[in-house]
């Protein structure tokens, strides 16, 4: 679900987008986007060319709030271990994927106070550190492009984020991709679902686009 500010307080109260996609679908086109592309959203402030040693993290929803962080050297080879050695194959190294983004999200959230994210909106709704879709996937995006630029990626490479809705897809809603360079197919790897530090689901992008949801989420 994707939320908008709708106040400058110290902690502020948030509009959420509940009534149709008609909204974002009309913001998207009026900035002459694409509702598919998604990258509109990511904001000026963020880092364009993450590093292991300089790389952005959005929280708060909707990247209210912006910081930088690092991992050390050791941190990073711990963060790698599931792609070291490479993946024999796409499907290994989407599972290997998923394990290193799950290390990044717990690390990252000792250094951003986000270890406490609860998966989809509402569990932890108005909490800070908190992170709507547009948070997960603007870091998680990040994050893998970390793991491409340091020569991990052996079978896939980073996409730009995707946002479903419509009918069947619920509310709008916003994913980190990457495609399977051999099979020419994208994968939505998508964090928001689950706790901070848990496996993100990769999973075939229009199969993602289609609605699903993990067995009784309606958090969107």
């Amino acid at each position: 679900m994707i939320t908008w500010q709708a106040g400058h307080g110290r902690w502020p109260y948030w509009q959420t987008l509940n009534k149709s996609g008609a909204t974002l679908v009309a913001i998207l086109l009026a900035a002459g986007q694409s509702p598919a592309a998604a990258d509109w959203m990511f904001r000026e402030e963020t880092i364009k060319d993450p590093a292991v040693d300089r790389f952005s993290v959005c929280f708060d929803h909707s990247c209210r709030s912006i910081v930088t962080r690092s991992f050390s050297p050791r941190e990073w080879q711990r963060i790698t271990g599931p792609l070291r050695p490479p993946a024999p194959s796409a499907a290994a190294e989407r599972d290997a994927i998923a394990q290193a983004i799950a290390r990044m999200e717990q690390l990252v959230g000792d250094k951003t106070g986000t270890a406490g994210d609860k998966g989809g909106n509402m569990a932890g709704f108005g909490e800070p550190g908190q992170m709507d879709c547009i948070d997960e996937s603007n870091n998680t995006t990040t994050y893998l492009q970390l793991l491409q630029q340091d020569g991990l990626l052996k079978h896939h490479v980073v996409r730009d984020r995707s946002t479903r809705f419509g009918l069947g897809a619920g509310m709008p809603h916003t994913t980190a991709v990457i495609m399977d360079v051999a099979a020419r197919q994208r994968y939505a790897v998508d964090s928001w679902f689950f706790d901070n530090g848990k496996p993100p689901v990769i999973m075939l992008l229009e199969e993602w686009k289609s609605g699903w949801r993990p067995d009784g989420n309606r958090d969107e």
